[in-house]
């Protein structure tokens, strides 16, 4: 028969699936009808679970649409540093990010498309907690660039700047760039988005 590690690793992993399917469905009802429009019941529905399950699973709706938005932020520090050069210089560092991102946006675009989300919709309530909780995964990303800038400017490489205000410059900058790339044939000129990014 099935050893006891056996039925332990299939729990697991039926656990595993089952969150996925959660984060799957709710993702999906996000882009249709924006965060306030959607209930757990609905997620239960598109997900083929029934409620009771969802909430072994989650407290609430804005602990699943966290849960999204921190797998998406904890994928892209992890492109971000893999992305990086060993001992390069800061300068060849932060253009490493930015292209690691522009790929993210790219090969990961349900992702993206999550973090985009909650960056522009001005109504999302989530508990000051759980809000925490995402801002610790997004400082995570800042840290990378900053510490980039920091080390330009004990280089000399860079000017005095305030490395922490600019690595937020940085971001906001790529970030607001990126779907720009849908002008490529009409706004921007034959090959003009790479070089503009």
């Amino acid at each position: 028969g099935v050893g006891v590690m056996g039925i332990k690793q299939r729990r697991r992993r039926e656990k595993e699936q089952r969150r996925r399917q959660i984060l799957d469905a709710a993702r999906a009802l996000l882009f249709k009808k924006g965060l306030n429009a959607i209930s757990i019941n609905q997620i239960a529905r598109r997900a083929e679970l029934a409620v009771g399950t969802i909430y072994f699973y989650f407290r609430s709706k804005e602990e699943i649409f966290a849960a999204l938005q921190e797998e998406g932020l904890t994928l892209l520090h992890e492109e971000v540093r893999s992305a990086l050069p060993p001992e390069a210089d800061p300068a060849d560092r932060l253009h490493a990010m930015a292209q690691a991102y522009l790929r993210f946006s790219r090969e990961h675009k349900n992702y993206f498309d999550v973090i985009n989300y909650f960056l522009s919709a001005t109504d999302v309530m989530f508990t000051p907690e759980i809000k925490q909780q995402i801002d610790e995964h997004g400082k995570r990303i800042l840290m990378v660039v900053q510490e980039a800038l920091q080390d330009g400017v004990a280089q000399g490489r860079f000017g005095a700047i305030d490395a922490r205000r600019h690595a937020l410059l940085f971001w906001g900058i790529l970030h607001g760039l990126i779907p720009f790339q849908k002008m490529q044939d009409t706004l921007l000129a034959d090959d003009a988005f790479p070089a503009l990014y």
